[in-house]
């Protein structure tokens, strides 16, 4: 097959799979044309009063496991440059880290600020670069190592932005103005976000023997870690009932039929692996992290740690 024959294919698959009539919803195609919801102040201050009747712990606690997510997959992505097979995949690669890193600043900036109405604040720099992997809250598939596996890369941010974009337009309503704020840009950056995995997922499920093996295999390796992506935690569930936080159980259906039709689409076969459990009830948002975390650490805090009174 020609090089052109091979990219009318691919365009004509995806085509078919973002013209699906299955689906009403606008936010189908992978999430492309979502819209903020009304009333939602895209520039809403870091210092916003925190919202009636909700503990300021819960909500600083709520605003570091969303940012922590960011921050660390965005690290990850951004190992990819220099190291991607294309230099517009590496292009591609950093700008979705650097739309991360960018929810990841606000929230962990509006986490330090509510910490310190108790005296305990922290600046988005502490919060990134002063604290031990047992401090991090982020779910497990954030910090994983891609080990330069591309198919691996490209399977990991299809689970997490179908799941973080689903979780994130459930945050468009949220009474927290500042998490409400981070949603109404972030689905419009994890729209892309998915839809850039997904393309890629098609091309290599559906391209050559060898590339539906590595992108099935990728599958597989990263599975495990999906369950914990709908697991409550307890500081999400009190500030559910308070119009703060969504429960990320409530996007499952919806990552489940996202993730089905594009697999099917590229000709992959949903992997049948257990879910990595617990340990003694706890996981990523209690602390308790996979040997990943502390080798990405070592690496995003090398320099604040050596240096840690020098401004740029």
């Amino acid at each position: 097959m020609s090089p052109h024959a091979a990219e009318e294919d691919a365009a004509n698959a995806y085509q078919s799979l973002s013209e699906t009539t299955a689906h009403d919803d606008p936010r189908w195609a992978f999430g492309t044309g979502v819209e903020a919801a009304s009333g939602i102040d895209g520039a809403a201050e870091i210092t916003s009063p925190v919202p009636d009747g909700v503990d300021p712990a819960d909500l600083a606690a709520y605003c570091r496991m969303l940012g922590d997510d960011a921050l660390i997959y965005s690290h990850r992505l951004s190992e990819w440059v220099s190291n991607a097979p294309e230099l517009e995949e590496e292009v591609a690669l950093a700008n979705t880290a650097l739309d991360l890193l960018g929810q990841a600043r606000v929230l962990l900036a509006r986490a330090g600020h509510v910490e310190g109405l108790s005296g305990r604040g922290r600046d988005e720099d502490a919060l990134a670069y002063e604290r031990t992997d047992a401090q991090f809250q982020n779910v497990a598939l954030a910090e994983l190592s891609d080990d330069l596996d591309f198919a691996r890369a490209v399977a990991r941010l299809l689970i997490f932005s179908s799941w973080r974009l689903a979780l994130l337009h459930r945050l468009l309503g949220s009474a927290d103005p500042v998490v409400a704020a981070v949603a109404g840009k972030g689905v419009k950056e994890l729209a892309y976000h998915r839809d850039y995995a997904a393309r890629w997922t098609l091309r290599l499920g559906d391209g050559t023997d060898e590339s539906h093996r590595r992108m099935q295999a990728a599958l597989d390796t990263l599975w495990p870690y999906v369950g914990e992506l709908f697991r409550t935690s307890d500081e999400e569930r009190r500030l559910i009932g308070a119009g703060v936080a969504v429960d990320p159980a409530d996007t499952r259906a919806e990552v489940d039929a996202v993730l089905d039709e594009v697999l099917a689409k590229a000709t992959l076969t949903r992997p049948d692996r257990p879910f990595i459990g617990t340990i003694g009830g706890r996981s990523g948002r209690q602390g308790v992290h996979t040997e990943h975390l502390g080798h990405a650490l070592a690496e995003m805090q090398s320099l604040a740690r050596q240096h840690p009174d020098t401004t740029w």
